[in-house]
C-alpha cells in the first residue's frame, strides 16, 4: 500500500474528482522557479516588476516539496529558456522583451537573459531539484509544448497533477490548460504560485473555478498536506533512481 491524497478541500469541488488518488499516480510540477523570474537581477526584475510578488509562493512550495518527497511522489521541475544561438526564440517574443527593456539573449546582471546555462536560468536554491528529480526545459510558456513532459508523465503512470510555480497567469496557467486537454486531473495551489500583478494572480485562479472547474481545482498546500494519508513503506529517494 502506498500513500494517498484526497479528497482535498478545494474550489469548486473536492479534489480529485475520483475521490482519492495514489501518490504513485500523482506528480508535483514546480514551474519556472528560476532566478530570471523571481531573483534579483533576473528577467522579471529587469522589466521593473516587484519580485516579492513572484517570490511569494516560495516558502509554501518548499514546505510542500519536503512533504511530497517524503511520500515518494514524482517531482518535476521546469525551466523556460532558449538556446545560446537563439535559434529557438521566436522573433516576436524577442521583440516584445526588447520593448520592455529586458531583451531575451541580452546581457544582464545574471548573465544572458533567459538563456540556457546562464545563472538567471537556474532554479533558486529554496526549491532546487534533488538528484534524480525530473527537469523539463521548455522554450515557451506551456510545459507540454516542444518538450517530453507528456511522455515522462505517461511513462510513470501519472494521471493527476499538482501545480506550483510562476507566473500564475502565464506559464502555470498555460501548463494547466495543456494538461487539462490531455486528460490530467489538475490542482493549482494558490499559496504556491505568484504573478507580477496581484489582480492577474487572483483572476487566473478564479478562471480555474468557472464552469464547475473548467481546468481543475484551486487549493492550498495546507489543504494537500491535510488530505494525505501516510504510507506504510519507505519513501522513494530520487537520488537512488
Amino acid at each position: 500500500m502506498t500513500a494517498t491524497i484526497g479528497p482535498v478541500k478545494a474550489n469548486p469541488y473536492l479534489w480529485p474528482y475520483d475521490g482519492t488518488v495514489d501518490v504513485s499516480r500523482t506528480a508535483l510540477i514546480c514551474i519556472d522557479w528560476q532566478t530570471d523570474f523571481c531573483g534579483k537581477g533576473g528577467y522579471v526584475d529587469s522589466m521593473g516588476y516587484d519580485i516579492e510578488l513572484t517570490r511569494a509562493g516560495l516558502p509554501a512550495t518548499a514546505r510542500l516539496l519536503e512533504h511530497v518527497r517524503g511520500l515518494g511522489m514524482l517531482v518535476i521541475h521546469t525551466r523556460e529558456g532558449h538556446d545560446p544561438d537563439l535559434s529557438d526564440l521566436p522573433p516576436n517574443k524577442r521583440w516584445r522583451s526588447a520593448q520592455i527593456g529586458a531583451e531575451i539573449g541580452s546581457d544582464g546582471p545574471c548573465g544572458r537573459i533567459l538563456i540556457k546555462g546562464e545563472p538567471g536560468w537556474e532554479i533558486v536554491p529554496e526549491v532546487a531539484p534533488l538528484p534524480g528529480e525530473v527537469l523539463v526545459d521548455k522554450p515557451g510558456k506551456g510545459a507540454f509544448y516542444a518538450t517530453n513532459l507528456d511522455l515522462v508523465l505517461r511513462t510513470h503512470g501519472i494521471t493527476h497533477l499538482i501545480l506550483t510555480g510562476i507566473t500564475t497567469d502565464v506559464c502555470v496557467h498555460t501548463t494547466m490548460r495543456e494538461a487539462n486537454d490531455r486528460g490530467y486531473e489538475c490542482l493549482i495551489l494558490s499559496d504556491c504560485t505568484g504573478a507580477t500583478d496581484p489582480s492577474n494572480h487572483t483572476a487566473a485562479l478564479h478562471m480555474v473555478t468557472m464552469q464547475g472547474g473548467v481546468f481543475g481545482c484551486v487549493a492550498t498546500s495546507d489543504d494537500v498536506i491535510a488530505a494525505t494519508e501516510p504510507s506504510d513503506h519507505p519513501a522513494r529517494h530520487p537520488e537512488n533512481d
